[in-house]
């Protein structure tokens, strides 16, 4: 899902970008039992590169944010795209509604995500929608329910050392995302000290995807600024 994204960003900041797959996605080693954020979190940690200006998204943005908190020494700035926080009750039981239904019938519930990422009208190309379909389709569907939980619950667990995050931070994302809604990032924006918010209009969850131009764009010049050391 990084792919357009990575080489926007690429040309605008002249610099390497890396796509680190997180543990239990891609080519990373199934999960086989049940995981924290702070286990996700410091694998990560042990595969990057050096000190970087560290892009999560949704699950990754979690795990990003505990980067941030914990092993400040990693991160030069922290951008969290399609991130939750601190949930309200209805939106944390949502969430684990949609963890049961995986579950129970795990294709349900790719299509249903599906579904809620690229409704008809989105204009995403219907190739970039089977591919995505193809990749939830192939995951081993105990490791993806041992990360959903992880996604389901790692907002309490970050939420509240927000406060102590002291890197150049953003949170963006789309206007119309039903689960990673504008006001999580109003409140992820309120709880970081000094954090800067976005919203990209009419789009929804999947951001590198939909809109990887403009999601380039607001991070590239975030990242200018927080290396010119001009972060307020």
């Amino acid at each position: 899902m990084w792919d357009a994204f990575a080489a926007a960003v690429r040309d605008g900041l002249g610099c390497p970008v890396t796509a680190l797959d997180l543990p239990g996605h891609g080519n990373r080693p199934p999960l086989t039992g049940p995981a924290t954020l702070a286990d996700l979190a410091g694998d990560v940690a042990a595969r990057l590169p050096g000190r970087a200006h560290l892009v999560g998204f949704s699950l990754g943005a979690l795990i990003a944010q505990h980067l941030a908190r914990f092993r400040p020494e990693l991160v030069a700035s922290l951008s969290s795209v399609s991130s939750v926080c601190l949930r309200t009750p209805a939106e944390a039981a949502a969430v684990a509604s949609r963890l049961a239904a995986a579950s129970k019938d795990f294709p349900a519930s790719v299509e249903a995500s599906i579904s809620r990422w690229y409704p008809a009208g989105s204009g995403v190309p219907a190739e970039e929608v089977a591919r995505t379909r193809a990749t939830l389709l192939a995951n081993d569907v105990p490791s993806y329910l041992h990360a959903y939980r992880v996604f389901a619950t790692g907002d309490a667990a970050i939420g509240p050392e927000l406060g102590g995050i002291g890197v150049p931070s953003l949170a963006v994302t789309g206007g119309l995302d039903p689960g990673s809604t504008p006001e999580m990032t109003r409140r992820l924006g309120g709880a970081i000290p000094g954090a800067r918010t976005a919203v990209v209009p009419e789009a929804r969850h999947m951001l590198p995807v939909e809109r990887p131009a403009e999601l380039a764009r607001i991070i590239t010049e975030f990242i200018h600024e927080a290396s010119r050391g001009t972060h307020d």
